[in-house]
């Protein structure tokens, strides 16, 4: 929708939205548009060719060394990057982008990319276009298995707040999150929202993976239970233009998200499930429906994501714990879910 512009055409009606413009917007709707904006504000990110075609992956694909990552140029819901381990691989990803259109015209271009190795976060600042207030950072567990492997999904669980050295965050703020702010800003952009930059620490230091321009899931899960001030008042000042300082609590959050058998590509929808009857929220735990529905008294999977289990604690172990508790509880045929979430932060920190 905002790709679409409804910010400006709430704006338009005298509607107080948070959310940045249809131009803003391109940030996370375009990967292309992304990229040339981190080369003009000189943001560090992946070297990068702008393909079309599976002839001109391969060609550009001489430049690089395996594996190869493969980004679709629209939105794709999570599902539009591609990690290939040889060339083969490449060009059987390029070949169902381009010629099978398996994601219509967001694949009508793509990018190229570097592979760069490291370990990721996810950054996400309120904005009003020229200053910004930093939100907890989060990590998020985007790949389908254990151990990170597996295929690309839109996210299999979070923790928050993830611990980072000072000179870490300052660096991260200085090279990626201020020169972003203050290009939108020469932009002109009506920025009055959430800016959510994907970071991969690498050995050469912080790189920008993508934009999103609004609250990414699952990682909200994990940041508003953190936020301590009132959430109503931030995004109404945010709305109007106006920055708000923001206190946080001093907990841990994590989110294991259960999917349904066949995701991230054939989501089983209608498998019952059980063990919901039996679930009661309470301060430390509770679950978030994402793709559920309840039919006849039967709870049943409606989506790829079905459920979002989160703990809160006063340490990383004890979020992290909690939410496996609640975890457990629950049951359905080919339920999936990862038994690894928070496993790096833990033994990082």
């Amino acid at each position: 929708p905002l790709v679409m512009g409804i910010a400006d055409q709430l704006r338009e009606r005298g509607i107080l939205v948070v959310g940045p413009n249809q131009q803003a917007a391109m940030l996370e709707g375009s990967k292309i548009f992304a990229k040339e904006f981190m080369m003009e504000a000189k943001i560090p990110t992946a070297p990068y060719y702008v393909v079309k075609s599976t002839s001109e992956v391969l060609q550009a694909a001489a430049h690089f060394s395996p594996p190869y990552v493969l980004k679709a140029d629209g939105l794709a819901a999570g599902k539009g990057d591609f990690i290939c381990k040889n060339l083969q691989e490449l060009k059987t990803a390029s070949d169902n982008l381009f010629e099978q259109k398996i994601l219509g015209d967001a694949g009508n271009a793509a990018l190229l990319e570097k592979f760069e190795p490291g370990w990721e976060l996810s950054y996400l600042v309120l904005t009003n276009g020229s200053e910004f207030v930093s939100l907890p950072l989060a990590q998020d567990h985007k790949r389908l298995n254990d151990n990170n492997e597996g295929p690309n999904t839109g996210g299999m669980g979070t923790i928050a707040p993830l611990q980072i050295t000072q000179d870490l965050k300052l660096n991260i703020e200085k090279t990626i999150i201020k020169p972003s702010i203050e290009l939108i800003h020469k932009k002109q952009f009506i920025y009055r929202g959430v800016l959510f930059v994907g970071v991969m620490v690498t050995q050469d230091g912080p790189k920008v993976l993508e934009y999103n321009v609004r609250l990414g899931d699952p990682e909200t899960q994990v940041i508003l239970p953190l936020i301590d001030s009132d959430l109503a008042f931030v995004m109404k000042n945010l709305a109007e233009g106006k920055i708000s300082s923001l206190k946080f609590k001093n907990l841990f959050s994590a989110c294991v998200i259960m999917a349904s058998p066949g995701y991230p590509d054939n989501a089983e929808k209608n498998v019952p499930m059980e063990g919901l009857e039996n679930i009661y929220e309470s301060s430390n735990s509770y679950l978030i429906h994402a793709g559920t529905k309840h039919e006849q008294g039967i709870w049943k999977t409606n989506g790829g994501r079905v459920l979002g289990a989160l703990g809160i604690g006063s340490t990383s172990a004890e979020a992290i714990k909690n939410a496996y508790e609640l975890t457990n509880k629950i049951s359905w045929r080919g339920m999936q879910w990862r038994k690894d979430i928070g496993k790096y932060f833990t033994s990082s920190t």
